[in-house]
Parts: structure tokens; C-alpha cells; sequence
């Protein structure tokens, strides 16, 4: 298993269109994908869990990958996550 910890950048967090981006970048991967937001953890592949961890602009969240093709999976994640992406 291999993490990394990674500061939200985009300036809603990662809600709505981010936070699509980052489940639809995870599905790209064999690897089990998990966020963790202070005690709450959710699937990196379920919009729903990640939406509901509310993690806002200048959060820190860990993501865990846990596969074959973990470090890749967290380099792209992290590139989504530490992106502003415009609404």
C-alpha cells in the first residue's frame, strides 16, 4: 500500500465537478483506491463517498492506493487534487 498526503487546491473543495474528476481518474486503476478526511475514509471510486467526506479548499486528505499500479494511481490523483479546476 502506498499513500500520500495531498492539500485540496481547487477553490470548492472537492465537490461536484473535482471531486467527478478524481472518482472517474481512480476508476482508471486496478489498484483500491481510499481518501481519508480526519476520522471519515471513503472509496476513491464512489462519488457519493467522497462527496460526503466535504473536503474543502486547504484540507488535507490522505490517499491510499493498494495494487499493482499504486504509485501511478496516486501520481494522477494527486495532479487532480492539487489542480484548480474552474467551475
Amino acid at each position: 500500500m502506498t499513500r500520500s498526503s495531498i492539500i485540496v487546491r481547487n477553490k470548492v473543495g472537492l465537490h461536484a465537478r473535482p471531486a467527478s474528476m478524481f472518482v472517474k481518474e481512480a476508476k482508471k486503476y486496478q489498484s483500491t483506491i481510499t481518501v481519508k478526511l480526519n476520522d471519515k475514509e471513503a472509496n476513491g471510486k464512489s462519488i457519493l463517498e467522497i462527496l460526503t467526506l466535504g473536503a474543502e479548499q486547504g484540507a488535507r486528505i490522505e490517499v491510499m492506493a493498494d495494487g499493482r499500479d499504486e504509485r501511478q494511481a496516486l501520481d494522477a490523483l494527486r495532479k487532480v487534487v492539487e489542480t484548480d479546476i474552474e467551475q
